[in-house]
């Protein structure tokens, strides 16, 4: 029952979805629950892409055959996500590449994270990663609804596990005491990561059944770069991790997941 009180709380961290009256009282909240409930982060992204995914299909169904039909649906598709999660993690980008381009220093670049402002470089990235997501997500869809579907699906589980390889190999380095993410992100044991896999797991073997298994191991390739990069760059640049960069790893992550699956194989 503890894994399910943990799942509820991340839910309600990372998304819309209310969670309110007795069932709020039966989960309680902590600070340490709210770290525990880390390890849930790819089961958010089964309700977070399962919601998208339904939208894609219908849309699919409903407007007309062809690129541009599929690429409306992609682009409804993607702002039904980020309406669901209030934009957490695409905020996250933004901030991330605001600080990370706006200076060299350390401090410097930690400090522009924390301003509410959106930057150039901020502008940029958010720009380019919804359109080559909403672009890549038509392309998959010209092969089907299904195909798209389970990519969108997979994706949004699979992302999510990548901001616990970041916890669990990089300190938590924002020196804000009031972070919204503190507890969340302050540290990612063993078990968090375990917890992670095992919601991970069966999306893996969604793409492989639907995408076959060519496709899969891309996409992972691709997911796999994504991330290295980005801990590279943390490492470097911040000698760790805040939770902007969390959500800027989980942009990324997704984007190389669907390159992978919309690479065209012979």
């Amino acid at each position: 029952m503890a894994a399910l009180r943990h799942f509820l709380l991340a839910l309600q961290f990372f998304t819309r979805i209310p969670v309110t009256g007795r069932l709020a009282g039966w989960v309680g909240y902590s600070p340490r629950m709210l770290n525990a409930s880390a390890g849930h982060f790819p089961g958010v992204g089964w309700v977070v892409g399962a919601w998208g995914a339904a939208v894609l299909w219908a849309a699919l169904v409903l407007l007309p055959a062809g690129p541009l039909g599929a690429l409306v649906a992609a682009g409804l598709s993607t702002a039904a996500t980020a309406w669901l999660t209030g934009a957490f993690h695409e905020d996250g980008l933004a901030d991330t590449f605001d600080g990370l381009g706006g200076s060299a220093s350390r401090e410097r670049a930690l400090e522009i994270m924390k301003d509410s402002r959106i930057g150039s470089y901020g502008t940029l990235a958010l720009g380019l990663v919804l359109g080559l997501k909403v672009a890549l997500l038509a392309l998959i869809a010209q092969r089907g609804a299904a195909p798209a579907a389970a990519a969108l699906l997979g994706a949004h589980v699979l992302s999510r596990a990548a901001p616990l390889d970041v916890m669990y190999a990089l300190p938590y380095v924002s020196d804000s005491s009031g972070a919204k993410s503190k507890p969340l992100a302050e540290s990612a044991g063993p078990a968090t990561v375990l917890t992670g896999l095992a919601w991970s797991l069966p999306a893996l073997l969604l793409l492989g059944w639907v995408h076959g298994p060519l496709s899969l191991g891309l996409a992972v390739l691709g997911w796999m770069l994504a991330l290295g990069a980005m801990r590279r760059t943390l490492r470097r640049r911040l000698q760790g991790f805040t939770g902007d960069t969390l959500g800027a790893t989980q942009q990324l992550c997704e984007l190389a997941l669907y390159l992978g699956l919309a690479l065209r194989l012979p």
